[in-house]
């Protein structure tokens, strides 16, 4: 196993030193589905993206969930995404039918409760939770407060007996590399887009991008934690990567439109907020009249109202 990163930009903490691994059993990998390129709902189990990689649909509707991303190297497994503490559970015995390698890391997109609260589940098997360095201080400003909310309703969280969630214990700046000779993922950074701290897991070889939050195949964009307009910056990185399977953190996966069409989106609603307080609308007048066009469509839902305030008050906010 080989980590490749620019100089002073991975940090380990908690004693766990870059050179911890890796000798243990592995056995065949075997297919478990297939790409959808639509948006429908959760898949039965894991989808294979590429060889030794697999994506899962998280249950979002009835538990919360978010999807995964799991890379299966030659003597163990990372898994992207923590998911809640029992999407975490779901997500390792789905992981058990395609290979018996241990799960050695976890790689926590960024920092909300559905992408990093199992992060305590994967390292009682052993699992380094790991992260961009912005996902520590994401938790310094919002923990436990949020944690200590969720457990009023999540038996998950209730049940780990813990008061905070767990932070990730290895970090990185700009780019982190892991390449073992069979798989090579890159952990790459381009700024705040749906938080300070989104992070993105690149397979080169294969062409798959792990997003996370910053692209979403359907109507689950939260933009409290982020900026609309360096999200944008974010997309455009992103855009000039060499992807063709494109694993999102909510919704199916697709190929690189997704990507596009996300940008289209936010930049979409930016321009129209944009117009509306050049013609002395209220946000109230903006929420009822700004109608998006078909294509994008499927981006509109429950979070639609607040998404034009959050974009409303980072434009005046910046006069």
């Amino acid at each position: 196993m080989v980590f490749m990163q620019r100089p002073n930009s991975m940090s380990a903490r908690g004693g766990v030193l870059v050179q911890f691994f890796l000798l243990w059993g592995l056995v065949g990998l075997t297919s478990c589905g297939s790409v959808d390129r639509g948006g429908g709902k959760r898949a039965p189990a894991l989808e294979r993206l590429g060889d030794g990689v697999y994506f899962r649909v998280g249950n979002l509707e009835t538990h919360g969930h978010c999807n995964n991303g799991v890379v299966v190297f030659d003597d163990f497994v990372l898994v992207v995404d923590a998911n809640f503490p029992d999407g975490a559970r779901e997500c390792r015995r789905e992981i058990r039918t395609v290979t018996d390698r241990p799960v050695r890391f976890v790689f926590d997109t960024h920092h909300h409760g559905d992408h990093a609260y199992g992060n305590p589940v994967w390292a009682l098997e052993g699992a380094v939770p790991m992260a961009h360095e912005n996902v520590i201080g994401e938790m310094e400003k919002y923990e436990p407060d949020r944690w200590r909310g969720a457990m009023k309703n999540r038996e998950d969280i209730r049940a780990l007996g813990l008061d905070k969630p767990m932070p990730p214990t290895m970090t990185y700046s700009k780019r982190l590399v892991m390449d073992d000779g069979t798989r090579r993922v890159e952990f790459l950074f381009f700024g705040t887009a749906h938080t300070a701290g989104d992070g993105f897991a690149y397979l080169p070889k294969q062409k798959i991008l792990f997003t996370g939050d910053a692209v979403v195949n359907g109507p689950y964009n939260y933009m409290g934690d982020g900026h609309s307009g360096s999200w944008l910056t974010v997309l455009d990185a992103l855009l000039a990567l060499d992807v063709e399977i494109v694993a999102p953190g909510h919704g199916r996966a697709g190929d690189a439109s997704l990507i596009q069409l996300q940008r289209d989106y936010i930049g979409f609603l930016r321009g129209e907020v944009a117009k509306g307080i050049e013609a002395g609308k209220t946000v109230a007048q903006m929420q009822e009249s700004i109608e998006v066009p078909e294509r994008l469509s499927r981006y509109v839902g429950r979070f639609f109202k607040d998404q034009i305030v959050k974009i409303h008050s980072e434009m005046t906010e910046a006069e």
